[in-house]
């Protein structure tokens, strides 16, 4: 059962997040649901994140999966981490004109404090176009409130 996903950073006077705070003008402002242990995003493209003329920018694409595979590692996984390794493949261009596109974030492989989370963008569709392999070294809960501000899986709710 899908749920929404809280944003807990909201308010703080420093948040000013490119890809997921609603008061950066000029950001992506993407939103964020659960879904078991899949976290997804449901986002309307603009055209100012262009790349070609009607095609999302490739490096907008990397840094959305970034931020999904994050918002994993928040809720599902209950911590936070650096990404240390990024692989996105192309599939098909994604369309600006197009439609909604979908995120979905789950996990691929855990070993120890590293994680590998598959990222997956659908287009209005629901034909795949891009994925994305992103690689995090996650810490130990208490260590990601002391150093992240990482605010507790409970904050998400």
């Amino acid at each position: 059962m899908e749920r929404p996903i809280r944003n807990p950073f909201v308010g703080h006077g420093d948040y000013n997040c490119f890809a997921c705070s609603p008061g950066n003008e000029h950001g992506l402002q993407m939103q964020f649901t659960r879904d078991g242990e899949r976290v997804l995003c449901r986002w309307e493209p603009k055209p100012w994140f262009d790349g070609y003329t009607h095609v999302l920018h490739g490096g907008v694409q990397s840094t959305m999966m970034d931020e999904a595979a994050s918002w994993f590692i928040f809720t599902v996984l209950g911590t936070a981490g650096v990404t240390t390794g990024l692989s996105v493949q192309f599939l098909r261009p994604v369309r600006t004109d197009g439609g909604a596109l979908t995120l979905e974030a789950s996990l691929q492989e855990r070993r120890d404090k590293r994680v590998v989370v598959r990222v997956e963008l659908f287009d209005a569709r629901s034909e795949l176009c891009s994925t994305g392999e992103c690689e995090y070294a996650i810490y130990p809960r208490e260590l990601a409130v002391r150093r992240l501000r990482y605010p507790g899986p409970d904050a998400f709710d």
